[in-house]
This record gives C-alpha cells, sequence and structure tokens, in this order.
C-alpha cells in the first residue's frame, strides 16, 4: 500500500503545469516534487519540454537566444513540436502506465498554450494544476543562472560569460509575450504562484488530497544553492560484533573516524569553509552523538526521526541468528527488504513515513549536515537521488565516508571523501547471513550508485 492511499479518490490524476521565465527553478522545483511523490509510491514523472527540443533541434540548427525571439519562425516552430511531443508523451504515460502526476516542465509563459493545456486534460480527465515560479530578485537569477550554465546541456563547454549574456537574452525574449498568472484573471484555475521562491505563496482552487500534498511540499522548498552531508555514525561495538540494532558506544576506530569527521567537512566545504554555516543534525542514538561530538558547529539537533530502523524481536542478534531463530522471516526479508517489517520492529516504508518530517524540514534549511544509520541513510539518498523503492535497501553505504549532495536544476551531484581508516563491512548480501560485498556481486544498479558516485 502507498504511504499516503489515493483509492479514495476514483481515477485521480494530476498535471502539474510549470509556469514560469527561464532561470527561476522551474526544472528544480519539477524534479523535486517527482522525487517526493515517488518516495511516497505516487507514480510520477517529469516531462521536461527543453530536452524534447534538444532532440529535435540538433546540428547545423544553431540554438542560442535568438532561436527564443518570438519572431523567429524556425525556433517557433521547433519548440512547437517539442511541446506536442512532450505532452503525446505525457499523455501516453497517464493511459499507458496509470500515472498519477505529470509534471510538464516548460515556461507555458502565455495564456493561449496555458488554455490548451487546460482544454487538453480536461477532455481526458485530468486534472491541471499550475505552478509558477515568479522570481523578481535579479540576485537570485543571476545564481539560478550560473547553476544552469553548469548543469544545463544547452551550455556544456560553454564559457561562462557566453552563457550569462546568452541566456539573459533568451530571458528578455520570453519576457516579451510572458503573460503571469493572477487570482482575478485565472480565478477559476487551480493554481500555485510562488513570489521570489517562497517570500509569498498564492493558493487558488485547491481542491483534491493529491492538489494538497503537492502544495504542502512545495510550501516549504527553496531554491537556493546549498549542500547537504551525509554519515553513518562511526564504526560501533555492535558493527565489529555483527550485531543489527541497540545502542552501543563506538569502537576504537569509531572514534577515530569521530576526530577525523572535522578535517573531512573542512576539506569538503573547500575555500567556503569559513563562511558557511552548518546544522549538524543527529539520532538520539549515543553512537551518532559520539561521532559528531567532536565537530565544532554550534548547532546541534537530536532527531528521534533519524533513529536506525527497529528491529524489534531481532534487536542485538547476528543475521546468524535470526536465520537460524526465524528462518521464514530471514528469507522473507531478502524476498521483499523494503516491505518486510521485523517481529515487533519497522520496514523500511515505516522508516520513510517518519522521515517525512525530515525531509521537509531539509527542504527548508541550507546547509546540514546529517549523522545517522545504514537504513535511514539508505531512504534519504534514496530520495535525493530518485532511486527505486525496492533497490534503496540494497545500496551500499560504507561506515566511515563522507557523502555530500549538491540538488541541482538538472540533477544531483554527488561526491564522497573517505577515511582512511578502516571499519567492518555490514553490508549483507541477499540470500546470506554472512556480511560484507563481493566484487563480482556488484552488478545491481542500485548498489552501485554510491560506489559510482565522483571522488573528492
Amino acid at each position: 500500500m502507498p504511504v499516503y492511499s489515493i483509492s479514495h479518490v476514483e481515477n485521480v490524476r494530476v498535471c502539474v503545469v510549470m509556469v514560469g521565465l527561464p532561470a527561476r527553478g522551474k526544472s528544480l522545483i519539477s524534479q523535486k516534487i517527482v522525487r517526493y511523490l515517488s518516495w511516497l509510491s505516487i507514480k510520477s514523472k517529469c516531462f521536461n519540454v527543453g530536452n524534447y527540443r534538444r532532440q529535435i533541434a540538433t546540428m547545423p540548427i544553431e540554438v542560442d537566444a535568438k532561436f527564443f525571439d518570438p519572431n523567429n519562425e524556425e525556433g517557433l516552430k521547433y519548440r512547437q513540436q517539442a511541446i506536442d511531443l512532450a505532452i503525446d508523451d505525457m499523455m501516453r504515460w497517464f493511459s499507458d502506465e496509470q500515472g498519477v502526476v505529470g509534471i510538464l516542465d516548460a515556461t507555458n509563459s502565455t495564456r493561449a498554450r496555458r488554455e490548451t493545456i487546460l482544454k487538453l486534460c480536461r477532455e481526458n480527465y485530468i486534472e491541471p494544476m499550475f505552478l509558477e515560479s515568479f522570481c523578481d530578485d535579479q540576485d537570485l537569477v543571476l545564481q539560478n543562472i550560473l547553476d544552469v550554465k553548469t548543469t544545463s546541456p544547452d551550455y556544456v563547454s560553454k564559457p561562462q560569460d557566453y552563457a550569462m549574456k546568452d541566456f539573459l537574452q533568451r530571458i528578455e525574449y520570453y519576457n516579451q509575450i510572458y503573460e503571469p498568472m493572477d487570482a482575478v484573471t485565472d480565478s477559476e484555475l487551480t493554481f500555485i504562484k510562488l513570489v521570489n521562491v517562497n517570500s509569498q505563496i498564492i493558493l487558488n482552487r485547491i481542491e483534491s488530497y493529491l492538489e494538497s500534498r503537492i502544495v504542502y511540499y512545495v510550501m516549504n522548498l527553496h531554491i537556493k544553492p546549498r549542500c547537504i552531508w551525509l554519515s553513518r555514525h562511526g564504526e560501533s561495538e555492535f558493527n565489529v560484533t555483527g550485531q543489527i540494532g541497540g545502542d552501543s558506544n563506538l569502537s576504537t576506530r569509531g572514534w577515530r573516524y569521530a576526530k577525523k569527521l572535522p578535517e573531512l567537512v573542512l576539506k569538503s566545504l573547500g575555500p567556503d569553509a569559513q563562511h558557511t554555516n552548518l546544522t549538524v543534525w543527529t539520532s538520539t542514538l549515543k553512537r551518532t552523538q559520539q561521532t559528531a561530538s567532536f565537530l565544532p558547529y554550534k548547532k546541534k539537533l537530536q532527531w528521534k526521526a533519524l533513529d536506525e530502523l527497529d528491529a524489534g524481536e531481532c534487536d542485538g542478534m547476528t543475521y546468524e541468528e535470526i536465520e537460524q531463530k526465524f528462518p521464514e522471516d530471514f528469507k522473507a526479508r531478502d524476498d521483499d527488504k523494503y516491505e518486510y517489517r521485523y517481529r515487533g520492529g519497522e520496514s523500511y516504508r515505516d522508516i520513510v513515513i517518519r522521515l517525512e518530517p525530515i525531509i521537509m524540514e531539509l527542504e527548508r534549511q541550507e546547509n546540514i549536515l546529517i549523522i545517522t544509520h545504514q537504513a535511514v541513510l539508505r531512504c534519504l539518498y534514496a530520495y535525493f537521488m530518485n532511486v527505486p523503492q525496492h533497490e534503496s535497501p540494497w545500496m551500499s553505504i560504507p561506515l566511515h565516508t563522507l557523502i555530500k549532495l549538491e540538488p541541482r536544476a538538472y540533477s544531483t551531484l554527488v561526491s564522497r571523501i573517505k577515511a582512511d581508516i578502516p571499519a567492518v563491512s555490514t553490508y549483507k548480501e541477499k540470500g546470506t547471513s554472512q556480511l560484507g560485498e563481493s566484487v563480482e556481486g556488484m552488478s545491481s544498479k542500485s548498489r552501485d550508485l554510491i560506489s559510482a558516485s565522483a571522488e573528492s
């Protein structure tokens, strides 16, 4: 069952239609909504019109700012073709794959375009919901342009000065025809309008359950550049003995990692280290608090929601003991690790439910370092990287490694720093009670995610 059941709303489907000028964070917001809803078991997909345009407007066509001139007939032809292809794919996805929330990521800057999409959605019994990101904060716009220059396929290998000048001109062309949404002219539409990220939020005709979930999430977003650091606690005494759960202290090597962690964080922060305000979050368990004890940052918060997965009756046992005492449970967990709930304990799905307030607070904050546990980090990492739920419990997240996530418009950048401090492996392969990863068994995409990330 989904975390938030939608079975009470028959055939509910929503199309989120993004609205706004370029460099207003629309793609970032779109990707975040997809990640959030997918994380909650609601089938969602983003259809980025820019990607369709890049597929059809290839060399020798020059796609610079002039391509977006409203008087450029060739550019208009390709752009119309791109939006048509995106809409066709989205409608097929709704019908053939039983999609629930589709996001049409484009400028959709004129009322005529929005009216066409509105009509099509209603003809197909899909609820249209417009989401406009309106921004006249030039500092924020310039920062977003720099982000686009870093991640957008339109400016790969292009000099920064060129990208900035070209993108500003592109915005100017769009501004010539842009018709913002307002509560008077668009009073009959369902829409969210974010003004300068979230300094003001205008809501109009939010009626369905799904729409309210999206509103709740979007109201907690900001699109300012920031980083999130993730780390497991240092090696614990239970890690050394192969026991799961518990509230044990760090091992000798775990204490070495705790002392090393401030240096790793400074290295990851780079030249901005002296100017970055970092908040540290831990679970309520001793091993995470001990790992954070040498960090110099004043603001440290403990979250019960960050505690390790509750193993219930198996708490404090080794996997060998669990296999011997509860063989049926041991196999059931291997068969469906995401849904399996320990006797008197939790499942990975249960962790996702209790982590939602953490996700909401994370989206509101800027720079956070989270020190927590293996199962919890798998769920958090799956959220940021849009990892399918059934794969997330099998991801490899080793001890004594600092992971840095940088959410961007088109992707989340990942880097990691390994401490030169040995630690046991707590990874359990499917079908065995032994701990440790086999090199030949690293074919699973989900388990390769972190090991394939860029290292610094």
